[in-house]
């Protein structure tokens, strides 16, 4: 029996709270531990003003380009049991709130896929800086199912308000 192939996927990592740029290289290191997986890429992290009605701390955010043999569902799992080591409680959180960590999966290779829990691409790519930016430092060339070539995205993205720190 043959492994499974190796999958690229990217996943869009953010915080605005208990040292955003601590959280952000400890995701990344977990990240890199994860089984069957490769932490292959990893952009620079772009401070921005926090997407949505309520009013929070600036986050950060970057993009981590991942080889992985798991499959979609457990890789999506495997990022919320991070995100609950790293102290997030998604109960508490309302709807684009503060966060200790979020991690989204964002692309899985060319799959399309409509779950409840689990939608591919993650939706909103095209319109969110914070994603389009980071995700082209690392992946310009990338085509995202049913959306393009992320250089493309990126370059109609607006970058007012994003400031990349490292």
């Amino acid at each position: 029996m043959t492994a499974p192939a190796w999958i690229p996927a990217y996943v869009g990592m953010g915080s605005n709270l208990q040292d955003p740029p601590r959280q952000l290289d400890r995701a990344a290191a977990a990240l890199g531990r994860l089984p069957a997986t490769r932490l292959v890429a990893l952009s620079g992290q772009y401070l921005n003003p926090p997407f949505g009605p309520v009013a929070q701390p600036d986050f950060l955010n970057a993009v981590a380009g991942l080889l992985t043999r798991l499959p979609p569902g457990e890789l999506l799992a495997a990022l919320k049991d991070i995100e609950r080591v790293h102290g997030r409680e998604p109960s508490c959180v309302p709807r684009w709130g503060p966060r200790v960590l979020d991690l989204d999966l964002l692309v899985y290779g060319g799959l399309r896929l409509a779950q409840p829990d689990l939608v591919l691409p993650h939706p909103g790519i095209g319109e969110r800086n914070f994603v389009l930016l980071p995700l082209a430092e690392i992946a310009p060339g990338l085509i995202v199912p049913g959306l393009g070539q992320v250089s493309t995205l990126a370059a109609c993205a607006d970058g007012t308000g994003m400031q990349r720190l490292a």
